[in-house]
């Protein structure tokens, strides 16, 4: 079969290798559609967060049918849809643990979750991203339609705040320097754009809210200012949830806010506890998040899919695919 390889810091190969071999508690899967994440480059230049060794096979974002199943699976048979999980206890799919860039790859029964036949391999494979967007949405104290969402930061993550955010009836502000993104955040249900090159964006959001400010602000960026930068454009009891991630930074910010405005400041991390409603609520919603797929490569292509994700900075999600065939 094949599959792509990281084989040493900044070298990857499609090779081929042999299909693996079941356990009792695991199951086959063949490959239908893979997304490449920023943190699959961080693997690639050999700076993980946590020890890994080479060679391994990327991909944690994706789509799999069911080929076979161990002994003692059950809740599983071929033909089957489904996705997975990538934070396994200590390890992490696709990371240390080799994932899904491949023809065929395996998992643990207990790491899967069934697509519902009207949420497609190309869906399937947002999910991952999709359930930390939606999961920001949730930490905010469940928000609704009485509510107005300022996101920053139009990335995979962001986008996925925005289709949640808006799915839920809320008025969402995006703020977000790249055009192209913003006219894919206005496809997904934001209401207004504001550009922090070239806006004021305090002034922007306080306009856009009659001056009462966003009741709820997610920073998706990770940039030190845009996180600052919450707790201005935050209304008097709003809730801020940050989760774009920034190692070591910083940057000044009125830390007085969060006592005169009496805010609720959460930071939170991946998508602890919520893929199967994540997967309701995509199902239920009918939401296209096929928006975020700039490109599509096949995987007997997927050096160049990882090539193109670090070439072309306008990719959003770029997808490696597997028919089968």
């Amino acid at each position: 079969m094949k599959a792509l390889q990281f084989m040493s810091p900044n070298v990857m190969a499609v090779n081929e290798i042999a299909i693996p071999k079941i356990a009792d508690d695991e199951v086959l899967l063949a490959s239908r559609s893979v997304g490449i994440c920023h943190s699959d480059i961080e693997l690639l230049e050999g700076r993980y967060i946590i020890p890994f060794q080479y060679p391994i096979i990327p991909g944690h974002e994706w789509s799999a049918e069911v080929m076979e199943v161990g002994s003692k699976v059950s809740k599983f048979i071929a033909g089957d849809r489904v996705v997975g999980e990538c934070v396994i206890g200590q390890e992490h799919f696709g990371f240390s643990i080799s994932g899904a860039m491949a023809e065929f790859f395996i998992a643990k029964a207990d790491w899967l979750h069934k697509l519902p036949e009207n949420v497609s391999w190309t869906q399937g494979a947002l999910v991952e991203p999709f359930s930390c967007g939606y999961y920001a949405t949730v930490r905010a104290d469940n928000m609704d339609a009485s509510d107005t969402v300022a996101v920053f930061g139009a990335g995979p993550i962001g986008l996925g705040v925005i289709a949640a955010s808006a799915a839920k009836g809320a008025r969402v502000i995006v703020i977000e320097p790249s055009a192209a993104r913003a006219q894919i955040a206005l496809s997904l249900g934001a209401d207004v754009v504001v550009d922090p090159l070239t806006q004021n964006t305090k002034e922007a959001v306080l306009e856009a809210t009659k001056g009462v400010g966003a009741t709820v602000v997610i920073d998706a960026s990770g940039r030190p200012d845009a996180m600052a930068a919450t707790l201005e454009v935050a209304s008097f009891h709003g809730r801020v949830v940050i989760i774009g991630i920034s190692v070591g930074g910083k940057a000044p910010t009125e830390m007085g806010l969060i006592q005169s405005k009496e805010l609720q400041v959460r930071g939170i991390i991946g998508s602890p506890g919520v893929w199967p409603e994540t997967i309701r609520f995509l199902s239920r919603t009918n939401l296209d998040l096929s928006k975020l797929v700039t490109s599509t490569f096949d995987i007997a292509d997927a050096d160049k899919a990882y090539q193109k994700v670090l070439s072309d900075k306008s990719q959003v999600k770029v997808h490696v695919t597997n028919s089968g065939k």
